[in-house]
């Protein structure tokens, strides 16, 4: 099954702020996203059934990639910092 990916305005802003090695570091885990998006943990949501996170180190900094399987289409929603331990997430998921 191929997929499609569709970012969020907010993802975007995210990635405009990262340098170019951790830019490198997201689309190759976009890439094994595409390949198979059921590869990573799936996230519990009440307005979802379909959320997963990738865990990723930026710059020295634990951050999840959150997405979401919308059919065929996945959509990257935005980039969280763990520290914040997801409270920015349902924020985020109310703008989708």
């Amino acid at each position: 099954m191929t997929y499609t990916i569709k970012v969020t305005e907010i993802f975007l802003e995210q990635i405009k702020r990262l340098d170019k090695k951790s830019k490198k570091i997201i689309k190759n885990k976009i890439g094994l996203i595409k390949i198979n998006p059921y590869r990573y943990k799936r996230i519990h949501s009440k307005k979802f059934s379909k959320i997963f996170r990738v865990r990723l180190n930026l710059g020295g900094k634990e951050t999840r990639l959150i997405y979401v399987i919308l059919g065929r289409t996945i959509l990257l929603v935005c980039l969280l910092e763990r520290k914040r331990e997801y409270k920015d997430l349902k924020k985020y998921l109310e703008k989708i």
